[in-house]
């Protein structure tokens, strides 16, 4: 059991004052300009996405879900901005030519919750990858008519994850954007149902991250699209903990190509605090990268912000100041780089 009372009074050595005490103080807070909390994993659903089936974690979870009620939340915690992308498409990206709607119509969606609701929302705008023609001319209209402020990517695709050299024209397009990329995973076709009765993303999604942390690595991608700024969900999966492997890998071929390590790329990227706020996963975390590289994220509305934010609080992994800079600093610093 969380002890709330000690979360809180953790929370308030941040300085930005109690920041979940009541509503009214999380409302001020969030308008104080220095305390401006943002979450970068912020699930949304459109009524249309919704209409083309999902999982039943997808459907269980969103069932009442709504914008009024998710800005509800969002005041009652005091968190400023959210950063909305889409659900992992299971069979809606099957057919390319709806791959292509309905990432337009989600797009445009979240574009209108930022118009809608000044502040409240950036958006990570979806891709109809694998396609590569459809994907350039989705980034295109993204970054020039949305002017959204990152791209939303999955592990992988089919058999392939983006560190493919197939995937090599849209990391071209977004290193020359300066683009953030926000990473969220989905279950390989080779791991669906490995074991029937375990939802796959309870072990699955923690994998494909990594499968594609070390693709991206190895591939030379991080070395050769240097302004891509990558954050991978879920605190970067089982990499963490499994980081000795990649950086003793006995493979000359893969040494070769990365002359710093692995773990010299790996520190480069992001990783959110989403489904993984708790002290394990937190220290090994933070023993590989620096805090500067760590995201507050929530996974709303699979878990919410109060949870994850107490599950930092309580575990005592980060200092107040460090604590500062997932809660603020580190997003704003990144958002504010990528809108030049």
């Amino acid at each position: 059991m969380i002890d709330r009372r000690r979360a809180l009074a953790q929370l308030a050595a941040l300085g930005a004052g109690t920041l979940m005490a009541s509503a009214g103080t999380a409302r001020d807070v969030a308008a104080q300009p220095a305390g401006k909390m943002s979450d970068v994993h912020h699930h949304v659903a459109p009524d249309f996405w919704l209409a083309q089936g999902g999982t039943p974690d997808e459907e269980r979870v969103f069932k009442g879900w709504s914008v009024p009620r998710a800005l509800e939340l969002m005041d009652q915690s005091g968190l400023a901005t959210a950063y909305a992308s889409i659900t992992v498409p299971g069979h809606r990206f099957d057919d390319p030519a709806n791959a292509r709607r309905i990432s337009r119509a989600c797009n445009e969606y979240m574009a209108g919750l930022r118009r809608d609701h000044p502040g409240r929302f950036g958006i990570f705008a979806m891709m109809p990858m694998p396609d590569v023609e459809a994907t350039l001319a989705e980034i295109a209209y993204a970054y020039d008519t949305l002017k959204t402020e990152g791209v939303g990517l999955f592990t992988s695709y089919g058999d392939k994850y983006i560190g493919n050299a197939a995937f090599d024209p849209v990391f071209a397009e977004l290193n020359r954007r300066h683009a953030v990329v926000f990473v969220h995973p989905t279950v390989a076709p080779c791991c669906t149902a490995v074991q029937p009765w375990l939802s796959t993303a309870q072990i699955e999604y923690g994998t494909d991250t990594t499968r594609a942390i070390v693709e991206y690595v190895f591939s030379t991608s991080s070395q050769r699209f240097p302004n891509v700024r990558m954050i991978w969900s879920h605190g970067g999966g089982t990499m963490p903990f499994l980081v000795q492997r990649f950086i003793n890998s006995g493979n000359e071929s893969l040494k070769s190509k990365t002359p710093n390590g692995f773990l010299a790329e790996a520190q480069k990227f992001f990783y959110d605090t989403a489904q993984v706020p708790s002290r394990g996963a937190m220290e090994a975390l933070r023993a590989i990268v620096p805090v500067s590289q760590i995201l507050f994220g929530t996974d709303y509305p699979y878990r919410t912000f109060d949870w994850t934010a107490q599950m930092l609080a309580q575990d005592a992994v980060f200092n107040p100041r460090e604590m500062r800079q997932i809660f603020f600093d580190n997003t704003a610093a990144l958002v504010a780089k990528a809108r030049g």
